[in-house]
């Protein structure tokens, strides 16, 4: 007689509500999910130069932050996602909006998550580096490539593209002729902070179907 399915843990890292910051959803109310784990970069400064991609600033080891954890199943972890959002909001979930991000999310994040969201009154985004198929049950699909990388997700609802990168792969025209509502270039944040939005700013003006986009939740002092 065959056991039962193993039941699927999923790791998070964080979970905290704020407003989107970037791109289409610039000021939308929403649970950040950072899911732990990313294909490009192990997270660990030592592994740094020999990553994919070396500019990543944000931290997706292990399970400690700011009501992270493991949940076990699918409901467990929507359950956890409501009760985030309603010690914030102090609503239920309906109308709510979950952007589940990395690290990269979809090492993770399936079908029967987005459902147990769904079940709960959530709409549910992905912030992904394209490197794996999106879930087609998805409401938002935003895909950041990454340069030295192979780019998988063809299609979505915004692209939003770290610059300058300097290697070709990494260019926009790259990526203009893929099936995207929205495109945008997110200045990168180093050191060149002010050259790099006054790149992004001059290449937008000069190529009018990319917009700028900030990181407004930095501005403002949200996470």
């Amino acid at each position: 007689m065959a056991g039962a399915p193993e039941v699927k843990t999923y790791s998070v890292k964080e979970a905290y509500v704020t407003l989107q910051g970037e791109g289409a959803q610039t000021g939308r109310a929403a649970v950040f999910l950072r899911f732990a784990g990313c294909n490009l970069w192990s997270g660990l400064e030592r592994d740094r130069d020999s990553a994919v991609c070396k500019f990543c600033d944000t931290d997706f080891v292990g399970t400690d932050g700011e009501n992270g954890g493991k949940f076990k199943g699918a409901d467990a972890l929507a359950d956890h996602v409501v009760s985030v959002w309603r010690e914030k909001t102090g609503e239920s979930g309906a109308q709510g909006y979950v952007v589940c991000t990395g690290g990269e999310p979809l090492l993770q994040l399936d079908e029967a998550a987005i459902a147990a969201l769904h079940a709960r009154g959530f709409e549910v985004g992905v912030e992904t580096n394209g490197t794996l198929p999106a879930p087609s049950s998805l409401d938002w699909v935003c895909v950041s490539p990454k340069a030295n990388s192979d780019i998988v997700q063809l299609r979505g609802n915004e692209l939003k593209l770290v610059y300058p990168q300097p290697e070709l792969e990494a260019q926009p025209e790259r990526f203009a002729a893929l099936q995207f509502e929205h495109f945008f270039l997110q200045p990168k944040d180093d050191n060149r902070q002010a050259e790099n939005i006054a790149a992004a700013a001059d290449y937008c003006m000069k190529h009018p179907e990319w917009r700028l986009s900030l990181q407004t939740h930095k501005l403002i002092g949200l996470p």
